[in-house]
């Protein structure tokens, strides 16, 4: 597809930084421009390849773009700021994104739809609740370790805390000044326990309606939960040449530190989304408990490897490395675009 010229746009709230260049380098305009004529001034720009850094709200921009007729990219800031002088501001902000995306070697992010960053929300604010949910219970248990009333941990121990709260007043129980004190903890925890039900019920709706959501479900170790965002954030896979660059980009491969011929492996990289590494090794962790439970009565289970690992090597290490497997499997299924076979052979080449 042919381009005019490249674009390289700085964005923030109110306030857009522009740098045009052609194919070789040298500068066509610069140009500063309010949120509100930002549209219509790439409306009437002839086809340009555009770029941006993948922050907030540059899918948005993306999709807006792209309806405008333009090839957009959207570029990870931590691979723009190498391409950044020494004095940072928005027209050195934009001039590194306009060299950067002519970089033969770089990489891009995949433009969201409004249905995946939909997703993706339910997901945000469910793992929000949950940080909320902990923090009360925290509290909770606090405040009531100083009257000497604890429990154990987990769900069990906190049911038991909260029953102490509603009770009566009863010897050796709470006190009624105590009472009132935490039950406004206790009412704020019920409400979200059914606040994150309501989200978990939508995200199990959006799976249903979701093939892609599906696909990922038949790989064992991924859930709804897993297979949804998944889904909404890697979309078709595309954006990944290999199963191995997902897991890269995943940070669940070592960090190298090699030199002179000599090769250095460290522990994983934890680079990436965070929180799509920590659905994988939970599901790793969830997977693995077939061979520490089941694995003498129900046989080998999908990887056999892994219990041989696990033998060897810690829990957590061989988690890691199932997690670092199923990214590469989920890669697979995203190409492919069929489901998870455990048998399966890659055909042999003629």
């Amino acid at each position: 597809m042919k381009h005019l010229s490249i674009v390289g746009l700085d964005i923030a709230k109110n306030v857009f930084q522009v740098q045009r260049t052609d194919f070789s380098g040298q500068v066509l305009e610069t140009k500063r421009l309010r949120r509100s004529g930002l549209v219509a001034y790439f409306a009437a720009l002839p086809r340009s390849l555009v770029a941006l850094e993948a922050c907030a709200s540059a899918h948005h921009w993306a999709r807006s773009f792209v309806a405008l007729g333009h090839d957009v990219r959207l570029i990870a800031p931590l691979h723009v700021k190498p391409y950044v002088g020494r004095q940072k501001n928005d027209a050195a902000d934009a001039a590194a994104i306009a060299e950067a995306v002519m970089r033969p070697r770089m990489r891009f992010v995949p433009i969201k739809s409004e249905a995946q960053q939909s997703a993706l929300m339910l997901h945000r604010v469910r793992e929000l609740l949950f940080k909320q949910q902990t923090m009360l219970i925290n509290a909770l248990r606090g405040h009531l370790g100083e009257l000497g009333l604890v429990s154990a941990k987990g769900r069990d121990g906190a049911a038991r805390l909260i029953a102490l709260v509603e009770a009566e007043q009863e010897a050796g129980a709470v006190d009624g000044l105590a009472r009132r004190a935490l039950l406004p903890l206790v009412r704020q925890l019920q409400s979200l326990r059914q606040e994150i039900g309501v989200l978990e019920r939508e995200i199990q709706h959006w799976h249903r309606n979701c093939k892609t959501s599906q696909l990922l479900e038949s790989i064992p170790g991924i859930g709804i939960l897993n297979a949804t965002a998944l889904a909404a954030s890697l979309g078709d896979g595309s954006a990944f040449q290999s199963g191995r660059q997902l897991a890269a980009w995943l940070g669940l491969v070592p960090r190298q530190h090699s030199t002179g011929g000599k090769t250095r492996l460290g522990k994983i990289t934890k680079q990436g989304d965070g929180y799509l590494r920590r659905l994988l090794v939970l599901g790793a962790t969830s997977a693995l408990k077939h061979y520490s439970e089941n694995s003498r009565r129900c046989g080998p289970g999908p990887y056999p490897w892994a219990g041989e690992l696990l033998a060897k090597k810690s829990y957590r290490l061989t988690s890691v490395a199932l997690a670092n497997k199923m990214a590469r499997i989920v890669w697979a299924v995203l190409s492919s675009g069929q489901p998870y076979q455990a048998n399966y052979q890659k055909p042999a080449l003629r």
